[in-house]
């Protein structure tokens, strides 16, 4: 279970630093998806005993555990015990262990598991502090939405093997998929209008007052306008880029899905 079968990593945690095949656990950092917290601990007991095992010295994982449950908005929690806690709040306290030694590499597997809006976004900016203070950070999430806002780099995965890689806009460009349009009408609409509309290679999603057209590469915006305001009443229109959403559906399916 713990030696590899095949393959190998090297890791090179600072720049100019040899590479090596087995990196010093004290620079590695690691949220699984499923938690593994202990129930009847102490928040702040339970954080200084995961960030001994990194290496980190009490004293100093005391005030950095109190510094990251205060914008948490749980510090006045610390002697609570695990158990007592939402499953956010318990998805916060694993992130918190995660990065609290400030290790080199940190591997955040579905670290968005539990959490509203709100505790997304504030999760996100701080991966995004820790990333601009030099912390390198292996995301693996299904939250496509979160992955296209946040990366740098993305690797499109489907059972087991990479089909796209690179930066969103390296990804959009290799698709090879047209220009989406978001459409508002003034009044209802049935489906069956939307159909044979030029340059319009799919119909994405349609509701009675607004629809999203997968447009074709070589489709004129004009064109596609001109006509489907001649057909239908027309209140708000909106191009966008294919998400990485529907450039994964379109890769793994082949339009199918």
């Amino acid at each position: 279970i713990t030696q590899p079968d095949t393959g190998q990593l090297s890791f090179r945690l600072s720049p100019g630093a040899p590479a090596t095949g087995r990196a010093d656990p004290r620079q590695l950092g690691y949220l699984p998806e499923e938690r593994g917290l202990y129930g009847d601990q102490k928040l702040i007991s339970t954080l200084e005993y995961l960030a001994a095992l990194r290496g980190l010295d009490r004293s100093v994982s005391r005030q950095r555990a109190l510094t990251w449950l205060e914008r948490f908005e749980l510090a006045e929690r610390a002697e609570d015990k695990i158990q007592t806690l939402s499953k956010g709040n318990q998805q916060k306290i694993q992130f918190v262990a995660s990065i609290l030694h400030e290790p080199a590499l940190a591997v955040l597997d579905e670290p968005f598991s539990g959490f509203d809006p709100v505790n997304q976004d504030l999760v996100i900016s701080m991966i995004r502090e820790l990333r601009d203070a030099g912390m390198t950070i292996v995301l693996s999430a299904h939250h496509m939405d979160l992955v296209e806002t946040l990366a740098d780099y993305i690797l499109l995965l489907h059972q087991g093997r990479g089909v796209l890689r690179g930066t969103m806009a390296e990804i959009r460009a290799a698709s090879g998929m047209g220009q989406r349009l978001d459409v508002t009408f003034a009044e209802p609409v049935g489906p069956e209008s939307l159909n044979g509309l030029p340059g319009v290679e799919q119909v994405l999603s349609h509701t009675s007052s607004s629809a999203r057209l997968a447009l074709r590469l070589d489709a004129q915006l004009g064109s596609v306008l001109h006509e489907l305001t001649g057909r239908l009443a027309v209140s708000d229109v909106r191009t966008d880029t294919p998400t990485l959403r529907e450039i994964y559906l379109e890769t793994v399916s082949g339009g199918a899905a």
